[in-house]
């Protein structure tokens, strides 16, 4: 036991050693200041001339956003047609068949959004040209638009008052170009040189011990599972994702990938505060963040190391925690650690099976997607953090009777009503998308369509809701996990989710750069006496009061339905 929990203290530790430096680098590298990655100035140059792109060109927030969402619609049309034809396509060894419209629908927004909500298996849903060329693609340009989107908060707060708030496309191809993909190549050589397949041929095949002649999958997967940590993109190679031995084959490749995971939405948040000349607003959003894992992890932790209670009553041993649902390899404690990076952090991807979680486990992994601001996805972690931020800024700024202002900018109505409308997308989604699953299982449970309402749940009872309400939440905080007790492969979960996921994922990266852009061309007001500072541990913890009030008033009564019934009702 001990040797688990020093396993995940060198993790997390390992991590802020890496954050930290990228951090700095990354803020550089955005401030278009010399770095040793410059060497790739020709490679950049290259894809601007051969993309029309004149990078001198200024767009204020309304251009970024026209040139953000336009090449995400084109990739939604590109990815679509090919996941519909895949089978008609190269590099398609194992004879992978053609998506359905509806699972291609909601396989190319989850993708195209950074969810990543996989409602097919992946070895057997897609061909290896799908893998790379339409799936690992989109999980390079999704990450790199993500983080582009905070780029452009970034330069709003860097000078007093400015409309001009750099190019779009230049941020977007740097953050490929001296971030992914560099990264990108390290990860997949370890995991390549530590089990993980990289090849391009089809199943193999072997004599089990039983006699048995077994297929067995493999391809080009070490190169989509690192990018899909470090882009917080979660999409495994295989159905069975990072609980895969071939995708996670040791507890050595296992810390490699949590640590991918969590290294640039940690680095991001450094980078906002050394970028905007404030390190100690950064390092005061980034403490913010890193007391909400903590808060989340621990009992995470005691819960999965304590065992399941019913089966303490039968007197079953639990020497080493709840294990049903967990790797060998792993343990419970490494993957309750997982388990908590995953759901923070809007990567998705797992270790284990969160369906067989306890209880209060898959209530903190809830509470993190709907929090969705610590630490967060790439780039937009920060973007959702910035909604609470706003809205902490505008209630102490009536407390004290004075206009509310944020890094010298009045915070004004357009603002609020801007943020108040983002805060209320995420709950309205949840639970309204929560509710109509629901009607539909409980009242048209025997409809004629090709899968049945009654039959999506294998778990009734307050589990099965958990698995619906678990979907839903994934699919608006860009998660992509699920509690897989839920057959989703099906008309109306694959629109209801595909919906859910392109709302969850534009609109909260269209409102803040919206406030930022807006903010960004006030005139600037140097500091009083009687400004409100937003480096402060006490703003620090308003807005921590903040994120813990709206979440407790918007989501309890669902989470009390869910998890916390199935709690209370183990320990009868």
């Amino acid at each position: 036991m001990n040797t688990e929990l020093i396993g995940i203290i060198a993790t997390f530790l390992l991590t802020l050693v890496i954050a930290i430096p990228l951090g700095k680098y990354l803020a550089k590298v955005f401030a278009g200041e010399k770095v040793w990655t410059d060497f790739l100035k020709p490679l950049e140059t290259g894809i601007y001339k051969l993309s029309g792109i004149n990078i001198k060109e200024q767009m204020d927030w309304k251009q970024q956003l026209k040139a953000l969402l336009t090449i995400n619609v084109l990739w939604l049309v590109y990815g679509f047609f090919v996941l519909i034809f895949q089978d008609k396509l190269p590099f398609n060894p194992d004879g992978n068949p053609g998506m359905t419209p509806d699972l291609a629908f909601n396989t190319i927004i989850s993708f195209v959004a950074n969810c990543n909500l996989q409602h097919y298996s992946g070895e057997s849903g897609v061909s290896y040209l799908t893998q790379q060329f339409v799936l690992m693609f989109l999980q390079f340009v999704s990450a790199a638009t993500g983080i582009a989107a905070a780029v452009v908060l970034f330069k709003a707060f860097r000078d007093k008052t400015t409309t001009q708030l750099g190019n779009f496309w230049e941020f977007f191809v740097r953050a490929i170009t001296r971030l992914l993909l560099p990264l990108s190549i390290v990860i997949a050589l370890i995991l390549t040189f530590n089990g993980t397949p990289a090849s391009y041929d089809g199943k193999d095949k072997f004599i089990s011990l039983q006699g048995d002649t077994v297929n067995v999958s493999r391809g080009p997967a070490a190169q989509l599972i690192a990018i899909k940590h470090l882009g917080t993109n979660g999409g495994g190679y295989f159905g069975a994702n990072s609980a895969h031995p071939f995708e996670n084959p040791s507890y050595f490749t296992n810390m490699v990938e949590v640590i991918a995971q969590v290294i640039i939405p940690m680095a991001m948040i450094i980078a906002f505060g050394y970028f905007i000349r404030r390190r100690k607003l950064g390092w005061t959003i980034f403490g913010v963040m890193t007391v909400g894992l903590f808060m989340l992890m621990i009992p995470t932790l005691s819960s999965e190391l304590g065992g399941n209670p019913a089966l303490a009553k039968m007197g079953i041993s639990q020497a080493t925690g709840a294990m049903e649902g967990k790797e060998v390899r792993f343990g419970p404690a490494a993957t309750a650690y997982w388990s908590t990076v995953t759901t923070v952090i809007s990567t998705g991807s797992v270790n284990g099976m969160h369906d067989s979680t306890m209880p209060l486990t898959g209530l903190w992994q809830l509470l993190a997607m709907m929090i969705n601001a610590v630490y967060g996805g790439c780039g937009v972690g920060l973007l959702n953090y910035f909604i609470y931020l706003i809205i902490a800024v505008f209630i102490s700024g009536l407390m004290v009777g004075r206009t509310p202002e944020f890094l010298g900018h009045k915070v004004e109505a357009r603002e609020i009503k801007i943020a108040a409308i983002i805060t209320l997308l995420s709950p309205f989604l949840i639970l309204a998308g929560t509710a109509i699953a629901s009607y539909v299982f409980t009242n048209y449970g025997d409809a004629s369509w090709a899968v049945q309402p009654k039959n999506w749940l294998n778990n009734p009872g307050f589990h099965g809701f958990s698995e619906m309400l678990y979907e839903v939440t994934s699919s608006n905080a860009n998660n992509g996990s699920g509690f897989e007790g839920l057959g989703d492969n099906n008309i109306f979960w694959n629109v209801l989710t595909g919906v859910i996921i392109f709302l969850g994922r534009f609109l909260p990266i269209i409102g803040p750069v919206a406030i930022a852009g807006l903010l960004g061309a006030k005139k600037f007001i140097p500091e009083s006496a009687g400004t409100l500072k937003t480096d402060t541990k006490t703003f620090a913890l308003m807005t921590f009061a903040v994120i813990l009030v709206l979440n407790a008033l918007s989501y309890f009564p669902a989470l009390a339905l869910g998890p916390l019934a199935e709690y209370f009702t183990m320990l009868k």
